[in-house]
């Protein structure tokens, strides 16, 4: 080999090891982070859907992944809430460290304050989260977030609330990227709409049909928000309050899941939509207490018979480990 042919053959190996070992290093970083930054699921009240701190009675985070049983969590994100013969059945994500992947389980509770796992519900060859349950007509359907699938599901409950089976695909991915993260829709008018994510681009796109299991097509409208890493992400459940809608954005900035913001829905028809923040500061934020002292990003409300409004929310915990630096994300 000729001299300087085997020189140049050495550098090029030498830099790809260099690569090979800082590409390893960033994912064991990452690792680290993961490892460190827990979610997990705690209760909020206040006398609207977007005036909301800690409920009163109530010690957070009311479900954790030690709450787990019948597979190793790292954490549970993800809340949404649906009452059922004067039961509350709560869904959620958690991350199934053997798959490494999204599942959704389930928790019930009588009184709010004492939640009981019953394992679970729902799980897919692909990562599964926002588990967004509501009731239609009698019936009990979810669509979760599964992006991995390049779909979005909706599913209805055959024996609630431990067995689901998928209905139909709302919105199918194709070689172009589409919007398919964090689903939350709302039957509004006669019509329902969904929000939906679209990933590097930070657009929140919107989309309309006369029925659920009919042909879904984007509102003329849509994107309704471009280029946002504060607003455009949904962060819970679309809720409505009397006569006025509001939707949650969760905040990318200045890390994922810092905190989540309210917007009035002013206008939403087939082929109108406008909306206005609904306050200058975040609906919830991180606070002072370990399981949401890195953030918080979901926010699912309810209001109930005596007028107040109680909201599930995710808490994000940094946990420092000894002898280990921390870094920033």
């Amino acid at each position: 080999m000729p001299f300087v042919l085997a020189i140049t053959l050495s550098a090029t190996l030498v830099a790809l090891a260099m690569l090979v070992n800082h590409r390893l290093k960033r994912q064991r970083q990452k690792l680290r982070r993961q490892e460190n930054e827990v979610w997990s699921i705690g209760l909020y009240e206040g006398p609207d859907p977007i005036t909301l701190s800690p409920m009163d009675g109530i010690h957070n985070p009311i479900l954790t992944a030690g709450d787990i049983t019948d597979a190793p969590a790292r954490f549970v994100a993800d809340p949404f809430m649906v009452e059922h013969d004067g039961t509350y059945n709560l869904f959620f994500e958690f991350l199934n460290t053997q798959r490494e992947t999204g599942e959704i389980g389930h928790a019930l509770s009588r009184d709010m304050k004492t939640w009981t796992y019953t394992g679970t519900v729902l799980s897919e060859k692909f990562h599964l989260s926002y588990p967004y349950v509501f009731r239609h007509e009698g019936e009990m359907y979810m669509i979760p977030e599964c992006a991995k699938s390049k779909s979005i599901r909706l599913y209805r409950a055959t024996n609630f609330p431990g067995k689901w089976e998928p209905v139909t695909t709302i919105i199918k991915g194709d070689k172009r990227q589409v919007p398919l993260l964090d689903p939350s829709v709302v039957h509004h008018n006669g019509k329902w709409y969904l929000f939906s994510y679209m990933r590097k681009v930070n657009n929140l796109h919107l989309f309309v049909a006369d029925s659920l299991e009919s042909p879904w097509k984007e509102h003329p409208k849509s994107p309704i928000v471009t280029g946002s890493d504060h607003f455009a992400r949904p962060g819970g459940r679309v809720v409505a309050d009397g006569e006025v809608l509001y939707r949650y954005a969760q905040d990318g900035v200045p890390r994922y899941g810092s905190k989540a913001w309210a917007f009035r829905i002013t206008e939403l028809t087939p082929s109108t939509y406008r909306e206005e923040q609904a306050s200058s500061t975040s609906v919830v934020q991180q606070g002072n207490e370990a399981w949401n002292n890195r953030g918080m990003h979901t926010v699912d409300p309810h209001q109930m018979p005596n007028g107040r409004w109680i909201a599930f929310v995710d808490g994000l915990e940094h946990r420092h480990t000894l002898n280990q630096p921390t870094k920033q994300p």
